[in-house]
């Protein structure tokens, strides 16, 4: 993904700490027996390090060359193994069905247009096993909807907007809504869903 890797490029390790319910999402993981683990949109490894150092089998996927190629970097200088793929996640994964114990994708998504987006949920339901964890956070809605002008956006469908200015200039940001959540999930048992401390609603669900 072209800006994802200007972004990374020219800014290098853009997030470095883990989103703040990770380590209680790696007890959970470590109760249920997880082994195998997916971060869907690693970016530049924040993540694939955390588990990666806890123990686990743990695989990275990210459209961003120059993302993986800093995950890669920042592995080996802390001198762990990760499986680490090139991919744009709106593809078919290169995984085998039901390959994965549990699956993370931290603010990301989201970053795509809604016909995209469901092709990237039906990749996560295929490659996780029944009983399969997610823990995935997007962004939501706290009003209607933002206008262009507070917000500098461009609607381009519906929940769906373009940043016109910014870091993030280009790149589609989706809204989801609670309705929908519960309508393109409905593959998993949801355990939770919350609002986090970045602001993001996470969900924390079973595959049936």
């Amino acid at each position: 993904m072209p800006e994802w890797d200007e972004i990374f490029t020219e800014s290098g390790r853009v997030f470095l700490n883990p989103h703040s319910d990770m380590e209680r999402i790696s007890e959970l993981f470590g109760k249920k027996k997880i082994q195998r683990i997916l971060d869907l949109g690693c970016g530049t490894g924040r993540h694939i390090l955390f588990f990666a150092k806890k123990g686990f089998d743990v695989y990275g996927l990210d459209g961003s060359p120059r993302g993986i190629e800093l995950a890669r970097e920042w592995l080996t200088e802390e001198g762990e193994e990760a499986k680490l793929d090139c991919s744009r996640i709106e593809h078919p994964f290169p995984y085998a069905d039901k390959f994965f114990d549990a699956l993370i994708s931290i603010q990301v998504i989201h970053h795509n247009f809604i016909a995209d987006i469901l092709k990237t949920v039906k990749e996560i339901e295929r490659v996780l096993k029944k009983d399969g964890i997610i823990f995935i956070t997007i962004p939501y809605l706290i009003e209607d909807q933002p206008t262009s002008d507070e917000w500098q956006l461009k609607k381009v469908e519906s929940r769906t907007y373009i940043p016109h200015a910014g870091k993030e200039k280009g790149i589609p940001h989706h809204f989801f809504s609670l309705e929908e959540i519960e309508k393109i999930f409905n593959a998993f048992e949801f355990l939770e869903i919350y609002i986090d401390t970045t602001n993001h609603r996470a969900i924390l669900g079973v595959k049936k």
